[in-house]
């Protein structure tokens, strides 16, 4: 398995990709937490330093990856502790072959190659049960992906102009390779199906040497494997509207990556919005079973308590939406997108006797948690993306 190419600094690419890559760090590391880094080739220490963990778990593929990160750990003389491990996380059981180090990772991240896992069913459901035999219970497996929801819209809209246009012009036009200012993406058949695993792409940036082959990740497919490996879903968000959605916080390190990424008002300038719309975050956590499991549906009062119904229903319909999205001609997987923060409001807002009178209407949910953004609404069969390219429907 290749990893991830390392673009050239100079280019708008990478520095948006590391300034993604401290952004999301910022929020989910804490200090004296112990860190797993997956496929940990991207040089992260200083992101780590930063968020002053106490102990980082380093894993890649290569040799060589893993010895150079050793030696920049070793030179740099951090302060926290750090082991690394040769291994394939998406081929290799970590549960007998890490087993010293299982259930201590308050966080695991996957900052760069989880595309590459989604070669095959069984490569995407051994990592997604290697990183649950890592994680304490409570513990966030977190990272970034290229958004294959934004991936495949453009895809699709590139293939119908190329049927759209007369016999005379489509010789001009090649419709499985999608071309932008910044990178070019190129399917290797065209074909209409969205396979869950193993449809592969090109993807090349403008100053890369060479092109990089990826997966599509089906993002249902991600949440289901993870499910049966213990991990709970907790958000997939384009780049993009994490960045807005975190404008405040964000701005100024964004404006320290480089010139010409945002504008005086700290809003994404084109290529900006273009290069980061190509990727998403995705969020997942351990259920902790010593915590009361969140609720998926409200705990009403008895039969003999008297409620505006009409009122219940607009309450009720905004916390638990369920989505039809198929997976396959004959194969329809239904999830459930309910967030954590959603159902512990659940908790803080049952209907309570002293509020029968003085409150008959229900309050609005209260905002997400600081720096997770809000909670993305269904964006259409294969997630979120930006909004001109969102899937309007489960087809």
């Amino acid at each position: 398995m290749s990893g991830f190419p390392i673009p050239r600094p100079e280019s708008t690419h990478h520095r948006l990709y590391e300034f993604a890559k401290s952004a999301i760090i910022k929020i989910f590391a804490h200090p004296y937490a112990t860190v797993c880094d997956l496929y940990c080739g991207g040089m992260d220490i200083e992101k780590w330093d930063a968020a002053q963990i106490t102990h980082y778990i380093g894993i890649d593929v290569e040799s060589s990856g893993i010895s150079e990160i050793k030696e920049t750990w070793e030179n740099l003389k951090k302060n926290y502790t750090a082991d690394f491990f040769q291994a394939d996380p998406c081929s290799e059981t970590f549960k007998t072959q890490l087993q010293e180090k299982a259930n201590q990772a308050d966080l695991v991240c996957c900052l760069q190659n989880l595309q590459l896992c989604f070669e095959t069913e069984e490569s995407a459901r051994k990592l997604l049960h290697n990183v649950a035999s890592l994680l304490k219970p409570g513990g966030y497996f977190f990272g970034i992906t290229p958004d294959s929801s934004t991936i495949w819209a453009k895809y699709q809209k590139n293939v119908e102009a190329y049927h759209n246009r007369s016999s005379s012009m489509k010789p001009n036009i090649v419709p499985n390779c999608i071309r932008s200012e910044s990178y070019m993406i190129t399917f290797e058949v065209e074909e209409e199906k969205f396979r869950l695993f193993g449809k592969k792409y090109q993807l090349k940036f403008a100053h890369d040497i060479s092109a990089e082959t990826h997966c599509l990740v089906h993002f249902p497919s991600l949440i289901r494997l993870a499910r049966e490996a213990g991990l709970e879903y907790v958000e997939i968000q384009n780049l993009t509207e994490f960045y807005d959605d975190n404008r405040t916080q964000f701005a100024g390190m964004i404006t320290n990556a480089g010139p010409n990424l945002v504008d005086p008002r700290g809003r994404l300038l084109p290529r900006s919005y273009d290069v980061l719309g190509l990727y998403t975050t995705f969020i997942f956590q351990k259920p902790d079973p010593d915590v009361a499991p969140p609720l998926t549906t409200p705990i009403l009062q008895n039969d003999g308590y008297n409620h505006d119904e009409a009122s219940f229903s607009d309450f009720s319909q905004g916390y638990n939406e369920c989505i039809l999205m198929q997976c396959s001609m004959n194969d329809i997987v239904a999830f459930d997108v309910q967030s954590e923060w959603q159902a512990t409001e659940w908790q803080q807002t049952l209907w309570r006797d002293d509020e029968k009178i003085a409150h008959p209407e229900p309050p609005p949910p209260p905002p997400p948690p600081l720096g997770l953004g809000k909670i993305s609404e269904q964006k259409g069969i294969l997630g979120p993306g930006p909004a001109d390219l969102r899937f309007s429907e489960a087809i």
